[in-house]
């Protein structure tokens, strides 16, 4: 008899690894309190599979140092490479360059996914990998501190979702890695939900702060919920985080919906400033960079009001609008 139990076990534990696609999730680092947290959902359903497994198991926080999701067709064995590099002090892309070339499986990574968001001297490093066996939709971003990857994904609308949510939020880490999660609760977002209803089966969202110990990080919160019930697990995860957390301004001022707009935003090589137009018209504006030292100025025009970034690396910045305005701004490359 324990030898069929432990038979049974072990074929659900290769299920798990050779299924678990964890859809879409973000680490992500924050440079000023030295923060580091993931966050992620998928529709795989482990209370059928694994009732007591732990929720948040494809993110790993190493405080202090960075954050590593492992992800599509799932391995411990790369999960804890992951881990042990970023430990030896590996970059993000020297971690993932070793994970292809170190495959558990000898595939070169072709069916993973990786993201890895790391502190660096006070700066942010970051990196991502899609295998191009991945079951589509697939992709990923790497941000200035942030890399948000997905798959079996609705489309690149759930991963751009995230990114705007989460530059957008106000207050710490985990309030910016919730509104990221809640930037993919639509039905579908991992298409193998959409005949439950919601984005996923399971969520979770950890952050670590610089004294934590290795695998007790000071804040994880999770939600797994049953196949075919219909319960989103981001809203259930939403009131868990409401309950211990309160997502104040942390000295920006987002510029109002209703009088003024900044779009694109992520933007590529211009943003515009719309809405109220005899308040900003011929008014100066100032670009700010992530060290609060001034990299860009001049004034806003009434024909378009449009600021030319294409001087400016990529990154997080700082837009200055009159009437004490301030608007984060995300430039990336695209």
């Amino acid at each position: 008899m324990k030898h069929i139990i432990l038979s049974i076990s072990l074929g659900l534990l290769i299920h798990l690894q050779t299924t678990a696609q964890d859809t879409f999730s973000i680490v992500a680092v924050d440079t000023v309190t030295g923060e580091v947290g993931s966050a992620g959902a998928s529709c795989v359903d482990l209370i059928l599979f694994f009732p007591n497994y732990a929720t948040d198991f494809l993110g790993d926080l190493i405080p202090g140092v960075g954050a590593v999701n492992t992800q599509a067709s799932y391995n411990t064995t790369n999960q804890s490479n992951a881990r042990a590099r970023m430990l030896a002090g590996d970059t993000p892309q020297q971690i993932i360059s070793w994970l292809q070339a170190n495959d558990a499986q000898g595939n070169g990574g072709s069916n993973r996914q990786y993201g890895i968001a790391a502190l660096n001297n006070g700066s942010a490093l970051t990196a991502g990998f899609t295998g191009s066996n991945t079951l589509n939709y697939k992709n990923h971003i790497a941000g200035p501190n942030y890399c948000i990857q997905g798959n079996i994904l609705l489309g690149q609308s759930v991963l751009d979702s995230m990114e705007a949510r989460f530059n957008a939020a106000q207050g710490d880490l985990s309030c910016k890695l919730m509104a990221a999660l809640q930037g993919a609760n639509v039905v579908g977002a991992d298409t193998r939900c959409a005949s439950n209803g919601t984005s996923s089966l399971f969520a979770f969202l950890k952050v670590a702060q610089p004294g934590d110990s290795i695998g007790q990080p000071s804040f994880l919160i999770s939600v797994k919920t049953p196949g075919g019930a219909g319960i989103e697990p981001i809203d259930s995860l939403q009131i868990l985080f409401d309950a211990q957390k309160s997502c104040t301004t942390t000295g920006l001022q987002a510029i109002p919906q209703t009088s003024w707009r900044v779009y694109p935003n992520p933007a590529g090589d211009y943003v515009i400033v719309a809405g109220d137009a005899s308040g900003l018209t011929r008014a100066a504006f100032r670009v700010l960079d992530i060290e609060g030292r001034l990299v860009l100025e001049g004034l806003l025009h009434s024909d378009t009001n449009r600021i030319d970034l294409s001087t400016l690396k990529p990154g997080v910045y700082t837009l200055d609008l009159p009437g004490n305005v301030q608007q984060r701004v995300v430039r990336r490359s695209f």
